[in-house]
């Protein structure tokens, strides 16, 4: 006959939902009572009237049913009072006091996507390579900081309003990556209009107030160009990498350049140069044809000093994917697009290794603080 004891081994196996640890864990686990074959199973949610109350109860029926003699499981679902509640985001999080430098541990490669000017598939670069690093397994965050033109939504075909409890927002989930992005809270169409310190309070609660859980990238889609989003994110990771986006012209490498250039005035590492719409191939005959010239991406890794991670053709499917919610990566991995990319995604993990496991103690260099400086907020709440 199966023990309390048994009955709790057997529920290890039952995990939040949306945060992915055993309810155990959590303290979602209240209580077990087994007397002759029948249990009584006490779990409670972190908020009343959870979505996914449901899935709860059907993984702990599933988990306790085939336990030997179990003739009967009873599911009684509470709610977390709000000191429960802020235990676990206490635990989570690692204790109560909040560090404004985030992602220092190493265990986490960070990667800060840049580009300079706008309209160079930056935004559908980090989809790509996100959904195709989780394709090989790794576990991968997108965090959007593009806040005036935020995209990621829409090319990772992911729509709704994270949970957030206690102020802790749980990202939401595509194609294998949780993301995190302004389109979450605002409807699409309407403009985003703030100046510095506010820019810079919503960077620091996506990278604070949002559960991560353990992730081993966490790609950043800036905005174009070197202000005050990209300064931000400099002050509170300081431990992140960039990875330059261009287009072969000469135009687009020039600025590129100079987004390169801001990473070491703020003392992060630039990774590599990935160059988009590097040559269209002809459908009928195969050619190539460098529809917007030819060697802005490798001359921008020679000046920068870093290799040419990728050079991605200029394709209809990804801009078909992207619009339909699904990356190149997925739809059509054998084109030469997909390839590409997820060739790119292969060289950026090999770039990282050094990065990964290693705490980085590097410092935002003097003067690179947000305007109005606001380096050094305390930590709020509350979009």
């Amino acid at each position: 006959m199966a023990t309390e004891q048994d009955v709790r081994q057997a529920l290890r196996q039952v995990r939040d939902p949306e945060i992915g640890k055993p309810i155990e864990d959590l303290g979602m686990l209240r209580g077990i009572t087994v007397e002759d074959g029948r249990v009584r199973v006490h779990v409670l949610l972190t908020i009343a009237g959870c979505p996914l109350k449901e899935r709860i109860d059907a993984d702990v029926r599933a988990a306790v049913g085939p336990l030997e003699g179990v003739r009967s499981i009873e599911v009684v679902l509470g709610e977390m009072t709000d000191q429960e509640r802020q235990d676990m985001v206490s635990g989570l999080r690692g204790g109560a006091v909040q560090n404004p430098q985030f992602f220092t541990d190493g265990k986490t490669a960070v990667i800060a996507v840049a580009s300079g000017k706008g309209g160079v598939g930056k935004s559908t670069v980090t989809a790509n390579l996100a959904v195709a690093l989780a394709a090989e397994g790794h576990r991968v965050g997108v965090l959007d900081a593009d806040v005036w033109g935020f995209s990621i939504p829409r090319m990772m075909g992911v729509s709704g309003q994270p949970v957030a409890f206690n102020n802790m927002i749980l990202p939401l989930e595509s194609h294998g990556v949780r993301i995190i992005s302004m389109g979450f809270f605002v409807p699409e169409e309407q403009p985003v209009i703030w100046r510095g310190p506010m820019l810079h309070k919503a960077v620091q609660q996506f990278l604070g107030d949002v559960y991560w859980g353990e992730i081993d990238f966490l790609l950043c889609d800036l905005p174009p160009g070197t202000g005050d989003v990209s300064l931000s994110m400099a002050s509170f990771l300081p431990g992140a990498s960039m990875l330059v986006v261009t287009t072969p012209q000469e135009a687009a490498r020039k600025v590129a350049e100079r987004a390169g250039k801001m990473a070491g005035q703020v003392r992060q590492k630039v990774l590599g140069v990935i160059e988009n719409m590097s040559y269209f191939l002809c459908p009928h005959c195969g050619e190539p044809t460098s529809i917007f010239g030819q060697g802005g991406g490798e001359e921008a890794a020679r000046t920068l000093g870093v290799p040419l991670l990728g050079r991605i053709p200029l394709y209809p499917q990804i801009r078909a994917g992207g619009d339909a919610g699904t990356p190149v990566v997925l739809s059509e991995p054998d084109s030469a697009a997909g390839e590409a990319l997820i060739e790119a995604a292969r060289e950026l993990a090999k770039a990282t290794k050094s990065v990964i496991g290693k705490p980085l103690q590097l410092t935002v260099a003097p003067g690179a603080a947000p305007a109005g400086g606001h380096e050094h907020h305390g930590h709020d709440h509350g979009h």
